[in-house]
């Protein structure tokens, strides 16, 4: 008996909560039609290089390219790797000189585009 009587006053005061929640000024539900509710994913900006391809790995998908400073993220020249496409390594061999966009995200550089 003490617990039916314990569950009908949580229902009731649970209900009387929701009640006066939607009396609340400016907590109305009907006012926020139309606003965009989902969150939107911020991509990492792309940055543009000029380099020499020193070794293409098919098999993992990389390139490595020995490119000059990269103002857009603070890289002087170096040599490295980056992930690319199966199409984006066609047709590339090593010693090719490219010009290439590439995206950095979370430490991982990947090819937007790459052109001899």
């Amino acid at each position: 008996m003490k617990l039916t009587l314990i569950a009908v006053a949580s229902t009731l005061f649970t209900l009387s909560l929701s009640a006066h929640a939607e009396d609340m000024p400016g907590m109305k539900m009907d006012e926020m039609e139309g606003m965009q509710m989902k969150q939107e994913t911020k991509q990492a900006p792309v940055a543009t290089a000029d380099g020499t391809i020193k070794a293409i790995d098919s098999t993992k998908h990389t390139v490595t390219i020995s490119h000059g400073a990269v103002p857009a993220v603070q890289w002087p020249p170096m040599t490295m790797g980056f992930s690319a496409t199966e199409e984006q390594l066609t047709g590339l061999t090593t010693g090719d000189r490219v010009t290439f966009s590439f995206r950095l995200e979370g430490g991982k550089a990947t090819i937007v585009t790459i052109k001899k």
